[in-house]
């Protein structure tokens, strides 16, 4: 479904493509990564629309006060070839308000996040070649309180449709995906589960992991506790998935999503140490790990 744009700004998105030969302002980020600007630099009687350079795989937007509109071109540092293999994932901050977040391609909009929409932790993805992300600030009476942010980031499509499956999302990988998911994943552990949070607002479960065995991690999720000197960490999951806490351990392996650790293949571990045993003497392992 389009979105037609707010009346005032149609003329400059029939003329998006001159925006910077005249009345857009060039704004670059400091880092290259995250951009953090106000909307109070522009003139009030001014719709201005400012163009919002970002070169990273990773990073947030954050519009204090906005006005006008912001066109935010995300540019990572590969082969342009490449790009039709990108998915774009944003994450609006849980109190991001004062603007509308359009996907916008040849001064065509398709609304994206509708301003107030409050549906917590939601993650909305595009491919790169869809369009570029074009926000527009909605009327207020007062924009002192409003700041319009998200956090954003690029990944190969094969990997964000491994943390958006939309069929059977709660469903046992397969020998053959367990052990590509061993090879491939940002994190891989043995571990047992120590409890579980359920948290109803954002459908997700919390699954708090005891780790006997750290094979792999991207980020340092999982980390040495001072009292006792085991590892431990956190993993989030859908709530629908009804994870419960169990005796035994497992092999836990997964995706670094938004900084979150979530959760990929985990079968309990004597069947790993099986799948393992049988690939290996066939020759089909995709990667050596220690199973023991």
């Amino acid at each position: 479904m389009r979105s037609a744009p707010a009346a005032g700004f149609l003329p400059l998105l029939l003329g998006l493509r001159l925006l910077l030969g005249g009345g857009a302002a060039a704004q670059y980020s400091s880092d290259l990564c995250n951009w953090k600007g106000s909307g109070l630099t522009h003139e009030s009687h001014k719709k201005d629309v400012e163009q919002v350079y970002l070169r990273c795989s990773e990073g947030s937007i954050e519009w204090m006060y906005p006005t006008g509109a912001l066109i935010v071109n995300l540019r990572p540092n590969t082969s342009p070839a490449s790009y039709k293999h990108l998915t774009v994932c944003i994450k609006p901050f849980k109190d991001s308000a004062g603007a509308n977040i359009y996907l916008e391609k040849t001064g065509e909009l398709k609304l994206l996040v509708r301003d107030g929409d409050r549906s917590p932790s939601k993650v909305y993805c595009f491919a790169y070649d869809q369009g570029g992300l074009f926000i527009e600030a909605t009327p207020q009476q007062d924009i002192s309180r409003k700041i319009t942010g998200f956090q954003y980031e690029l990944m190969n499509k094969g990997i964000a449709s491994d943390l958006h499956t939309v069929s059977a999302p709660c469903r046992p990988c397969s020998d053959t995906e367990v052990l590509l998911a061993v090879c491939t994943s940002d994190f891989v552990i043995r571990g047992s589960i120590q409890d579980v949070t359920n948290e109803a607002e954002e459908q997700e479960s919390v699954i708090h992991v005891g780790v006997s065995k750290l094979y792999r991690q991207k980020s340092k999720v999982f980390q040495l506790t001072g009292e006792s000197g085991n590892w431990r960490g956190q993993i989030k999951t859908l709530l629908e998935c009804g994870v419960k806490p169990g005796d035994g351990d497992f092999l836990f392996t997964g995706r670094m999503h938004f900084g979150e650790a979530r959760l990929g293949c985990a079968p309990r571990f004597k069947d790993f140490q099986r799948m393992y045993k049988e690939a290996k003497d066939k020759g089909l392992n995709p990667c050596e790990i220690g199973p023991d």
